[in-house]
């Protein structure tokens, strides 16, 4: 992680921390709900709550919960406010980093989701993963119900010198 690079909403957990298994009810202040406006482009985000639990599994922790938020996105074709309620259930499987990287590693390319996330540093953000679920229950293309986009006619004429045939010289009739 970029020490530089400001997250949205942050609520940090030691792996230390965790023991047989913890709960946290997350809610952003003001200044983090403006940042996540922010970074997920937003109209609003009056509410944004999330319930957590953290567990020990087999391979590593198992993190679940729930995020629960009322927002206003910006409909794509109208730019007007369009109001969202998200209420989504989560879990993921994290596995902490190895100590020791091999000199060679190689590299696996699955399109399969399920690959837990690693933790890096004995740390899990708690506030990141809110946030991150929060998005992914987002519309990527918010549309108001009926808009539809409309697509302009295209000029007859297309050429840089069309717009100068709309000029016109003044009549020269003072002339001799």
């Amino acid at each position: 992680m970029n020490p530089e690079r400001i997250l949205p909403f942050s609520e940090v957990v030691r792996i230390n921390e965790i023991g047989a298994g913890l709960n946290r009810h997350l809610v952003p202040d003001d200044a983090a709900r403006a940042r996540i406006v922010k970074a997920l482009d937003l109209a609003t985000l009056s509410s944004l709550e999330a319930d957590v639990s953290l567990l020990p599994s087999r391979a590593g922790w198992t993190l679940s919960g729930r995020v629960t938020a009322a927002a206003e996105q910006v409909c794509g074709i109208t730019l007007e406010p369009l109001p969202v309620q998200i209420d989504e259930r989560f879990s993921i499987d994290l596995v902490e980093a190895s100590a020791r990287e091999p000199d060679e590693v190689e590299v696996e390319v699955s399109l399969d989701d399920d690959a837990p996330d690693v933790i890096e540093d004995g740390r899990i953000d708690l506030g990141q993963y809110a946030v991150e679920q929060f998005s992914l229950a987002l519309d990527p293309f918010p549309r108001k119900p009926g808009a539809e986009f409309v697509q302009p006619e295209e000029p007859a004429e297309i050429s840089p010198f069309a717009v100068l045939k709309a000029f016109k010289l003044p009549d020269d009739t003072g002339k001799s």
